[in-house]
């Protein structure tokens, strides 16, 4: 009988009176890759910080490796050889990556002094049986998002976990690095006997790499088994995707006919540094432009410029018009929105409540005199909660109180409030489940229907395929090829984006 290395059960947890667990269980096997599913809000990831230390439950019970666990805090995780690896990022950005993977376990010389050089070589270590290539003295926040999260990922490895919890770790990461990673997790499982549970909304992802799985709907076990079946077939994306939604979502079409209209934005030789060189496109009323790439080729430097977050040259015209734009607040008031790769990091802001985050955009509306009028900000929030569909048990409770999905759903909620004429998307379903997808998707396509301008950059060739009317390939920082929506094939995309030319 194989061996269980986790044991939950009858875990309850409420926050405000609201009960997000209602007697959940789980039981993870040694050595395996447990996946936890279900959609934003379906209480993933409470468990997973009961299980972290993050927060107590209110009843239940937890065996660890066979025996009873009591865990208060992230501490008593940890010294059980639990790693936690969160959705939301979790390192330092003034630190160093060294000084990152080693906080609060720190290695001392027998003279007391910080011991940075074995730290650093400790550090290359675990870098190099990755597979990756990162200076463990750069500094955190001069590396790109999905270093970061490569950094996330080695700090457990660096522990020596017995148990790893993956919270979306593959979010920010290009296919080549998703590989490596995979490529550890299995060899840790299969020559270590290490546990990992898997939480993702990438249900591609979930088939591949799992053994097994726990699906969570309304905070309650709704249905769990083997990821392969009794045939030696392996369970298909759309019975996952039913068991968490509770009605088929995949094959839901979401691309509508619209009307395309006029030039509404031109940009002329763009270039950001060395990483945007003398990039130029137009965008039309009602058009859905998506731009994709490869990581690091360029596509969020040309967003982010666009929305006057980076210095650059070049020309950008909106209606006819030349504009100058050298801050975000400039082309905000030039009609223009952007939704940030970085939920954490660029578009929340973690100590306001929901209502206040939706309503940062347009404070100005909701004004009564020289005063904000609480009335007028209470009914706002409101609105965009039910439109989007947003579950939080108080609208006045911190954004983060919400799950990821439900984050990022209000952060598109603050934009759409703003009503602007241009409207950037980057990565729009971010850490987003199969269900809360499409509610975004169609608020995307009602946006187009409005004749608003829409630009969408995603790493995911099947959300760049569903959405958009015309797509602009990027390949180390220059525009490598354009594709009409009758050419957006996952091929084409692929070709483009690593250099190639199509006949």
């Amino acid at each position: 009988m194989e061996k269980c290395s986790l044991q939950m059960k009858d875990i309850v947890k409420s926050y405000s009176g609201v009960t997000v667990l209602k007697g959940v269980s789980l039981n993870v096997r040694q050595g395996e890759i447990h996946a936890l599913l279900g959609e934003n809000g379906a209480g993933k990831t409470t468990l997973m910080n009961i299980l972290g230390g993050v927060v107590p439950s209110d009843s239940g019970e937890i065996h660890l490796f066979g025996k009873p666990a009591k865990i208060n805090s992230p501490a008593d995780s940890q010294a059980l050889g639990i790693a936690f690896i969160h959705q939301e990022l979790n390192v330092v950005n003034d630190l160093k990556v060294y000084e990152n993977m080693f906080l609060g376990r720190e290695l001392y010389k027998k003279s007391g002094i910080l011991d940075a050089k074995r730290m650093c070589e400790e550090t290359a270590k675990v870098f190099k049986k990755m597979n990756v290539s990162i200076d463990p003295r750069e500094v955190m926040r001069d590396l790109q998002t999905s270093y970061k999260q490569i950094v996330e990922i080695a700090k457990a490895l660096l522990m020596d976990a017995k148990l790893i919890i993956m919270d979306e770790p593959t979010t920010s990461l290009t296919q080549k690095e998703i590989d490596n990673v995979f490529s550890i997790i299995r060899g840790l499982t299969k020559d270590h006997g290490v546990t990992v549970i898997f939480i993702s909304h990438k249900l591609g992802e979930v088939v591949d790499i799992c053994d097994s799985y726990t699906v969570l709907r309304n905070g309650e076990n709704v249905a769990s088994g083997s990821i392969t079946q009794p045939d030696g077939s392996k369970i298909k994306q759309d019975d996952l995707a039913r068991m968490m939604v509770g009605k088929d979502v995949l094959n839901q079409q979401v691309y509508e006919d619209h009307e395309i209209g006029e030039v509404v934005l031109e940009v002329k030789d763009m270039t950001v540094g060395d990483r945007v060189k003398g990039v130029s496109f137009t965008l039309r009323e009602g058009e859905i432009l998506g731009i994709t790439g490869l990581l690091g080729d360029g596509k969020d430097e040309l967003v982010r410029a666009l929305f006057g977050d980076l210095p650059h040259t070049g020309t950008i015209i909106k209606n006819g018009k030349p504009l100058c734009v050298g801050h975000p607040s400039q082309a905000k008031k030039c009609g223009i929105g952007y939704l940030p790769p970085n939920r954490k990091e660029n578009a929340i802001i973690k100590d306001l409540s929901v209502q206040d985050n939706i309503n940062i955009t347009v404070l100005e509306k909701c004004r009564c005199g020289i005063a904000l009028s609480r009335k007028r900000e209470r009914a706002v929030a409101q609105e965009y909660c039910e439109k989007l569909r947003i579950k939080t048990s108080n609208i006045m409770n911190k954004i983060t109180s919400l799950s990821g999905g439900n984050q990022q759903k209000a952060v598109l909620s603050k934009w759409l409030n703003a009503k602007p004429d241009i409207m950037i998307m980057s990565n729009p379903t971010q850490g987003v489940d199969v269900g809360a997808k499409n509610e975004i998707y169609a608020e995307i396509m009602k946006l187009a229907r409005q004749k608003i301008g829409i630009i969408v950059t995603s790493g995911e060739a099947q959300e760049i395929i569903k959405l958009c009317d015309r797509v602009l390939v990027m390949y180390h920082g220059e525009l490598r090829g354009e594709l009409r929506r009758d050419q957006l094939t996952e091929e084409n995309i692929m070709i483009l984006s690593t250099g190639g030319s199509l006949n």
